[in-house]
């Protein structure tokens, strides 16, 4: 019994060994046939040739089967203008992907910091709290420049019609180049103020879109620096003109 068992398992083996191996060669693929080409040239000539055909670069050729069946159609060969052309859609399309991945990358960014209003109301009054304590520092600062040229210039009425005192002059001129320093902070810092809201509020329209479905990337490049800087003031443009 033993015996009988063992020889039923070795031809089950053997039989399984011949099925795969019967399989394999059934799998296998069939080697290609050889390539036949053939076009028709400018001139209505008609050739065949086992290889791409030269006379015919600029036209379509039919690519066949041994059995003489048609395989494919080969398009012309593209001339060095037609390629030129490729090369700038070519780059133009990886421009718009990399801008639509960056403009995706942006929004879920801005969606995953600002889950609604009141978080990005809540980082604006952070931003513009920062800017009010330095813009404090600077208008204390000029407080100070201002009550120290009083005492200057009271100092400087015993001289009207004299020299000033070396001393004197110097520390006149150092006041004046302080106030002046100080006052140019404080436009600096207006400016700022001004970016900072502009930003927080293109932010926002943008948010208020994608919290209400916008997908992320559907709504054009993230605003630029540029855009976030405020419109000149009337004060400015009139400056600007003298």
């Amino acid at each position: 019994m033993i015996r009988r068992l063992a020889w039923m398992w070795k031809a089950s083996l053997a039989l399984t060994a011949i099925s795969t191996a019967a399989w394999g060669q059934s799998a296998s693929p069939t080697p290609a046939g050889p390539k036949i080409y053939s076009c028709v040239t400018a001139d209505g000539r008609r050739l065949t040739s086992d290889r791409p055909i030269p006379e015919c670069q600029g036209r379509e050729q039919t690519l066949h089967r041994s059995d003489g069946t048609v395989r494919a159609k080969v398009a012309p060969a593209k001339s060095p203008e037609e390629k030129a052309a490729d090369e700038v859609l070519q780059r133009e399309l990886l421009a718009k992907k990399a801008a639509l991945d960056d403009a995706i990358r942006h929004d879920r960014n801005l969606m995953a910091r600002f889950k609604n209003r009141a978080a990005h109301d809540l980082a604006r009054a952070a931003a513009l709290d920062d800017l009010d304590a330095a813009t404090g520092v600077t208008q204390r600062r000029l407080a100070s420049l201002a009550k120290e040229r009083k005492g200057l210039d009271d100092e400087a009425e015993f001289y009207k019609k004299k020299t000033l005192p070396p001393k004197l002059k110097q520390a006149l001129d150092a006041n004046d180049a302080a106030t002046e320093a100080q006052k140019l902070f404080l436009e600096q810092q207006s400016a700022e103020r001004g970016r900072v809201n502009r930003r927080y509020d293109l932010e926002l329209t943008r948010l208020q879109k994608l919290w209400a479905g916008a997908p992320p990337g559907s709504l054009g490049p993230p605003p630029s620096a540029h855009e976030s800087e405020p419109p000149p003031s009337a004060a400015s443009v009139s400056g600007a003109r003298r």
